[in-house]
């Protein structure tokens, strides 16, 4: 009987990344480390070797990130630093020098001008990827099948344990049952948990900074609306501890800020 080959030593193939963004406002590896012990003492181990992307498109153009100090500074909370974005390429060669990837920054959508007043209304046409397939002609007397709607909502209704870890892409999430401690729901829309919040909530992961989070049953580790992250002791907010509570982003002195507040349920 012929002997069935070895796989290779190594396969390469494709994979998507969740990863936290840590957006710079500082290159000097003390202010980022001091910003960081502010935000993140009181837990300290939280995020247990979760992957950061460190984004330094805010920075001014000519800043010099220390980024050995930077990769250190988050390390001691418990963030491993995996990759660059938001640089240029003296910047990019440092870093990758050190071991960093290189990532392309994220796209932010050009604000529309307002329109010219027109004498009759013009559709305005929507540009779609375009799938090529072999042209299908359709015979007069078959029905035409509408398609299906798009899926606008993710259900779970099962207990989320520790560890685990739920993303509905591109939607909103609606979960029925406890999101235990431990446990991550994250959502490109709005968050709903009819049950106890225990776990951590990521809402707007892509960047909706409209999304919101609810909860019958206020007791997260850690909200998060469009990347603004705020982590909870439990002791923390004992006002809302175990009550409705709902998670938004406000302005506060020219940033924004997540606002956590009662549910009103009458």
């Amino acid at each position: 009987m012929a002997r069935k080959p070895a796989p290779p030593a190594v396969e390469l193939k494709s994979a998507t990344l969740e990863a936290m963004r840590a957006l710079l406002h500082a290159a000097d590896a003390s202010s980022v480390a001091a910003a960081l012990d502010a935000r993140l003492g009181a837990t300290p181990g939280f995020f247990s070797g979760e992957p950061v992307v460190i984004d330094a498109s805010a920075l001014p153009s000519d800043a010099a990130p220390d980024w050995a100090g930077i990769r250190d500074a988050l390390a001691r909370h418990s963030l491993t630093a995996v990759a660059v974005q938001g640089v240029d390429d003296v910047a990019a060669d440092t870093a990758r020098a050190l071991g960093f990837a290189i990532v392309a920054g994220d796209a932010q959508p050009d604000r529309a001008p307002p329109p010219e007043p027109v004498a009759e209304p013009v559709a305005e046409a929507v540009v779609e990827p375009v799938i090529e397939c072999e042209p299908v002609v359709a015979q007069a007397t078959e029905p035409v099948v509408p398609p299906a709607p798009a899926r606008r909502t993710e259900i779970i209704d099962k207990p989320l344990r520790s560890g685990q870890r739920v993303y509905a892409r591109g939607c909103d999430l609606i979960v029925l049952a406890m999101v235990s401690a431990g446990a991550e729901v994250i959502a490109d829309g709005n968050i709903h948990i009819y049950a106890p919040l225990r776990g951590r909530a990521l809402a707007g992961a892509a960047g909706d900074v409209q999304a919101r989070i609810f909860t019958t049953c206020f007791e997260a580790e850690l909200v998060s609306i469009a990347g603004v992250y705020r982590t909870f002791e439990h002791t923390a907010h004992s006002e809302l501890l175990r009550k409705p509570a709902h998670v938004r982003l406000q302005e506060h002195e020219d940033k924004q800020v997540l606002d956590v507040a009662a549910l009103a349920t009458t």
